[in-house]
C-alpha cells in the first residue's frame, strides 16, 4: 500500500484516485503525472489481493486498474469491484500497455468505464479521471435525492397510515372512508335502528374514594370489554361520557338484526362487567338501557370529529337506563316487540318517563 488513505469527509470535493498495478515504478510515475493537481487524492495498491480492502477503506471516485495482475484478470478484478457495494459505481479505467479492441470490449461488457494506454498522457490523464469522478459524484447526489425522496414517501405513508388508523379508532369504517374521499358535510338518517345506553352506578361515589390511576384503569378495563362485545357483534360504538357508554347498531350499514345485535350485547356486558368487579373485588353495578327506532346521525366538528346521533329515540334509549334498575337491562316496547320471539323478557309494567308520559317497559332477562 502506498500514501494512507484520506477520508472523505476531509475533501468532499477532491477527485480521489486509486491506482491498482503490480508495478511500483508505475505507481510512482501516476503519483508524478497528477502531482499539482489540489483536487485529485491519489492512493496507490500494489496487490490484488489488497485491492478490494483499500478500496471500500479509501472510498474512491476513480478506480485505476492494470489489466494485467499477477494471479488475477482483469476482467474478474472488474466483477469484484461491481460486486462490492463501495465500488459497485465506481468508474474503473483500464491501463494497458496495449489497445486491444476485443479486450476493450470485453472489459466495457464487464463494467469498466474507459480504457487508457499505460502510460497515458497526463493532460489526458487528469481530464479522463475529472470526467469520470465528476460523474459519480452527481449519480452519488442523484442516489442520495432518491433515498432521500423515497424515505420522505415511506415516512408519509407511515403517517398517513397512522392517521387512518386514529380516524377508524374514532368514527365507523363507512364514515372514515367518505371523509377521506372528500365529503366535507356527513348527515343521515336511519329509520331502524337500535341504540344502547350503560351507567355505572355508584360510580360517582366511588371516584371520590379513589386515586386518578386506578380509576382511570378500571374505567379502561371495562370499556375495552365492552368495546370487544361491539366489534364481536357489530354494534357502533358512538362515545363514552364519563362512565356512561352509547352504542348503536343498524348503522352507517343498515342490518335488520340490530336489536338482536345489540341485545346480545347488553346480556354479554352483563356478564362482562360482572367479571370485571369479581376479579377487582368491588360492587359496583351497571345499568343499560335500550330502545329502538329512527335516528340523524353525522359528523360533526373540523379538528376532532365526532359521529354522533340525535333524535326521539336517542333521548328514550338514554330514559331507559336512567329509569332503570341496577344490573338489569331496560327496554322499550318497541325493543321489546322485535325480540319478542327470540328473547326473554318480565314485564316492568307501565313507568312514568320524563318527557314522554307514561309508557311500558320490559326487562330484559336472556335468549329463549
Amino acid at each position: 500500500m502506498g500514501d494512507p488513505a484520506v477520508p472523505s469527509s476531509l475533501a468532499p470535493t477532491a477527485h480521489r484516485v486509486l491506482l491498482i498495478d503490480d508495478q511500483a515504478m508505475i505507481g510512482a510515475a501516476v503519483r508524478r503525472l497528477l502531482a499539482g493537481q489540489p483536487d485529485i487524492v491519489f492512493e496507490f495498491c500494489q496487490q490484488s489481493r489488497e485491492a478490494l480492502a483499500a478500496a471500500e477503506a479509501f472510498q474512491p471516485t476513480v478506480i485505476l486498474q492494470d489489466l494485467v495482475m499477477p494471479g488475477i484478470d482483469g476482467l474478474d478484478m472488474v466483477r469484484q469491484f461491481r460486486g462490492l457495494t463501495a465500488t459497485a459505481d465506481v468508474p474503473v479505467i483500464m491501463l494497458s500497455a496495449q489497445e486491444e479492441p476485443v479486450v476493450k470490449a470485453r472489459l466495457l461488457e464487464a463494467g469498466a468505464n474507459d480504457y487508457l494506454v499505460k502510460l497515458p498522457d497526463q493532460v489526458e490523464l487528469i481530464a479522463r479521471i475529472r470526467v469520470h469522478s465528476d460523474a459519480y459524484r452527481r449519480l452519488l447526489e442523484r442516489n442520495a435525492a432518491f433515498a432521500a425522496l423515497e424515505q420522505s414517501m415511506a415516512d408519509l405513508k407511515l403517517e398517513r397510515e397512522k392517521s387512518e388508523r386514529l380516524l377508524r379508532n374514532i368514527l365507523p369504517e363507512k364514515i372514515a372512508d367518505r371523509l377521506k374521499n372528500g365529503e366535507s358535510t356527513i348527515a343521515d338518517s336511519f329509520q331502524e335502528v337500535t341504540v344502547l345506553f350503560a351507567d355505572l352506578k355508584g360510580f360517582t361515589e366511588f371516584s371520590h374514594h379513589t386515586d386518578a390511576q386506578h380509576l382511570v384503569g378500571l374505567l379502561d378495563e371495562i370499556f375495552s370489554a365492552f368495546d370487544h362485545l361491539a366489534h364481536l357483534h357489530g354494534v357502533e360504538k358512538i362515545k363514552t361520557i364519563g362512565d356512561a357508554y352509547m352504542a348503536v347498531a343498524g348503522l352507517p350499514v343498515p342490518r335488520p338484526d340490530h336489536a338482536d345485535a345489540v341485545a346480545v350485547m347488553a346480556l354479554g356486558m352483563q356478564t362482562a362487567f360482572r367479571d370485571v368487579m369479581s376479579s377487582r373485588g368491588l360492587g359496583l353495578e351497571v345499568r343499560i338501557g335500550i330502545h329502538s327506532g329512527p335516528v340523524v346521525a353525522g359528523v360533526i366538528g373540523r379538528h376532532k370529529f365526532t359521529y354522533d346521533l340525535w333524535g326521539d329515540t336517542v333521548n328514550l334509549a338514554s330514559r331507559m337506563e336512567s329509569h332503570g334498575e341496577p344490573s338489569r337491562i331496560h327496554v322499550s316496547e318497541a325493543t321489546r316487540l322485535l325480540l319478542v320471539d327470540r328473547f326473554r323478557f318480565a314485564d316492568r309494567g307501565e313507568v312514568t318517563v320524563k318527557g314522554k308520559g307514561v309508557m311500558r317497559t320490559f326487562f330484559l332477562l336472556g335468549r329463549e
